[in-house]
């Protein structure tokens, strides 16, 4: 499985910005799927994950009520709406693949996007 990230960029504080993720491969065995962020100086965290078959979605409280993540099925592609973005948002955000469903831990995680800059500016 191959995933691939784009959708980054340089956004002003308060601004949008929405992120996809197209998935190749194998696809099938892909029961969860995650998006993470890492800071510069930072430890990659959990943002969002969402269950592939049924859409149920559970994210981190850090952004909670401002992400969106969703799913299109049918074209294998995980997006993530990033609403009301703050500095302390910006980050590389990775989306990543498991095959045992959706976890907030990075281990459970089998397949990794290239991962897409985000900036905000104040």
């Amino acid at each position: 499985v191959q995933l691939q990230a784009s959708g980054g960029g340089l956004v002003q504080a308060g601004g949008s910005l929405e992120l996809s993720c197209t998935a190749s491969g194998r696809t099938f065995s892909i029961y969860g799927m995650g998006w993470f962020r890492q800071a510069p100086g930072k430890e990659r965290e959990f943002v969002s994950t969402i269950d592939w078959g049924s859409g149920m979605t559970y994210y981190a409280d850090s952004v909670k009520g401002r992400l969106t993540v969703s799913r299109d099925n049918i074209k294998n592609t995980l997006y993530l709406r990033l609403n009301s973005l703050k500095p302390e948002d910006t980050a590389v955000y990775y989306c990543a693949g498991s095959r045992s469903g959706p976890s907030v831990r990075t281990g459970a995680y089998d397949y990794w996007g290239q991962g897409t800059l985000v900036t905000v500016s104040s």
